[in-house]
């Protein structure tokens, strides 16, 4: 492959269309060594894609973000943005762009402390995404549970610091469930075929199991979801129409045989390494 020239050979090949239920986003990473991240950004705008980069904290990124604000469009995805300076937050609500938070990841790995805040403060609707699956669990009930404990920690933080008039109101569950699906979509420009049940979208659809335990009685839908649900909970996935989890049982996969080949390869690298396994430690 030649990078990052090969991009044009795969958007002929294999998306062609952008109706299609895999499409192509353009990786517009600011610190790939001796790759000038214009380069990247003009290759998508010629390809007409989307462009996805992590905006990590730190002086270095924060330099180059700063840089690049002329070049800022409506197409761009920030994953991250923890520890930008308030001149590239303006010009990516001026121009449309879109953010993604990765909260428990940015927690985790010393990224700097999720912006959901300033995301809500700028008026920008903010996605979820979950970044490295291998360091945390990727399971959407997560990313939308932490985002909604870490503003309300913070909120009321502050309240208890200088008074509830000068704390941020509470987040409220309706809208990370908005996070978690429909601003997905739109931070992908996705959202005219999926993100909702709307007439005339595709049927992605998840079903979730009001009736478990962990959240009977049910009394509000949207913080049944985002407060009390986890995996257990999803009973039925449909793809585009076609069912791909029927009644807590996925279709179609060799769990134990997926499981076994996780395992061999986890196996391998240890031993490549000459790494023992912390089973325990």
């Amino acid at each position: 492959m030649d990078y990052p020239k090969d991009a044009r050979r795969l958007r002929e090949t294999f998306f062609a269309s952008d109706d299609q239920l895999l499409t192509m986003l353009m990786g517009g990473e600011v610190y790939v060594p001796g790759v000038d991240p214009l380069l990247l950004w003009n290759m998508a705008k010629e390809l007409d894609l989307p462009i996805g980069l992590h905006v990590v904290g730190g002086p270095i990124i924060r330099e180059i973000m700063e840089k690049l604000i002329p070049h800022y469009t409506d197409k761009h995805l920030f994953i991250h943005m923890t520890e930008m300076s308030d001149a590239v937050w303006d010009r990516a609500s001026e121009t449309g762009a879109h953010v993604s938070l990765s909260v428990p990841i940015e927690m985790q790995m010393r990224h700097g402390m999720p912006p959901i805040q300033k995301a809500i403060d700028m008026g920008m609707n903010p996605s979820l995404s979950s970044d490295v699956e291998v360091t945390m669990t990727a399971d959407f009930f997560t990313q939308m549970r932490s985002t909604i404990t870490l503003q309300r920690a913070l909120a009321n933080q502050r309240a208890l610091d200088a008074g509830m008039e000068k704390a941020p109101a509470l987040l409220d569950a309706r809208k990370v469930l908005e996070f978690a699906t429909i601003n997905g979509a739109k931070g992908l420009k996705l959202d005219h075929k999926t993100g909702s049940l709307t007439p005339g979208k595709e049927a992605d659809i998840i079903i979730l199991d009001a009736t478990a335990l962990n959240v009977a009685p049910l009394n509000n839908a949207a913080g049944a979801v985002v407060t009390l649900m986890e995996r257990s909970n999803v009973e039925t996935v449909l793809v585009a129409g076609h069912i791909r989890k029927w009644k807590g049982t996925l279709i179609g996969h060799d769990i134990a045989a997926l499981r076994d080949r996780i395992t061999a390869s986890r196996d391998y690298l240890f031993e490549a390494t000459k790494t023992a396994i912390p089973l325990y430690r």
